[in-house]
């Protein structure tokens, strides 16, 4: 195969055949081959874009990583670019192939799971890449963010000591979203030391919502009754569960506990304060963004640094004390 047939496909021009063609973009994927569409049009090697790569603007989770982001990166040249990738990995490619393909300053990127083409790319990129909100992991250069386990376990450990026995969890985007999995596995094996299992579950793909989140709480507790504990990926279907049972006269927490988890500031607002758990968010895009503006300024492509932040948790009014 000649250097003018595989410059035609990965320029997307000329006729090719499928088959070369697929052969071609095989080979390309596996070497994690990103196209330059800046090359020879600047001097440097790379604009002044940081690629900052987020499952989804839907919830009130990523703004508030992308705020601490952003207040970093405004005292310099640097500006934060958003790639959004609804926890796909296939999306998550997509995504980087072409925000790589314009050589980025840095990568700011949501978990540590991804496809084995995204690890290729990202290696390649020649700039530093922060993967950010989980540590549970081993990350391609930088780290910035919580352990779920350990909150999983600070959880389970709370209700406990609370004197709960009879828990159920409900958990969106799983098993796509691979935190709120490590939170569920946490707290199981937490509770499983205690010698207690998670009496039901109800898991669901969709986003966040309190409309999602009232109606699972109605078909968990119509399924088990006597659940004396609920347990929400987030707090956005917590709210919504907790709200149901309130209205309906409910006693919250001695009849039943409930907890959330990431501390969005929705739960200020709200006539019963939700168990919950702050996962540090806006710190994590505050330490993201000075790695990657501190690497800049010093010329550097690799940072190396792991930063953990600890998970706080806030009892609210929804949890009994022991």
């Amino acid at each position: 195969m000649s250097e003018m047939t595989v410059s035609r496909v990965l320029r997307n021009k000329g006729d090719v055949s499928a088959e070369t063609r697929a052969k071609v973009q095989e080979a390309a994927k596996r070497l994690g081959y990103v196209p330059n569409k800046i090359a020879g049009a600047l001097a440097s090697s790379h604009v002044n874009l940081v690629a900052v790569i987020i499952p989804s603007l839907k919830n009130m989770v990523f703004p508030e990583v992308l705020s601490g982001i952003s207040e970093i990166l405004a005292d310099t040249e640097l500006q934060p670019v958003i790639g959004v990738t609804d926890y796909k990995s296939e999306q998550e490619e997509k995504v980087l192939f072409e925000m790589l393909s314009w050589r980025p300053a840095g990568v700011i990127i949501a978990g540590l799971e991804r496809s084995e083409a995204s690890k290729v790319m990202l290696e390649n990129a020649g700039v530093p890449v922060v993967e950010i909100m989980d540590v549970d992991g081993e990350p391609i250069d930088a780290c910035v963010g919580i352990s779920h386990r350990r909150a999983g376990r600070i959880m389970a450990e709370t209700i406990l000591e609370a004197g709960y026995t009879k828990i159920g969890f409900m958990g969106t985007k799983m098993p796509l979203d691979h935190r709120a999995r490590k939170r569920f596995e946490g707290l199981t094996r937490t509770l499983g030391q205690a010698g207690i299992e998670i009496a039901d579950q109800e898991f669901y793909s969709g986003g966040s919502a309190l409309a999602k989140g009232r109606e699972m709480t109605q078909t968990m507790l119509k399924r088990t009754p006597d659940l004396d504990f609920l347990y929400y990926s987030n707090d956005m279907i917590g709210a919504g569960g907790m709200l149901d049972l309130l209205n309906k006269g409910v006693d919250i927490p001695n009849s039943l506990g409930m907890a959330g988890f990431n501390a969005v500031e929705l739960l200020e607002g709200l006539p019963t304060r939700l168990a919950t758990m702050n996962a540090c968010r806006y710190e994590i895009g505050i330490k993201a963004g000075e790695i990657i503006r501190d690497c800049n300024a010093a010329g550097e492509t690799q940072s190396g640094k792991m930063v953990e932040l600890s998970p706080k948790l806030d009892p609210g009014d929804t949890i009994r004390q022991p």
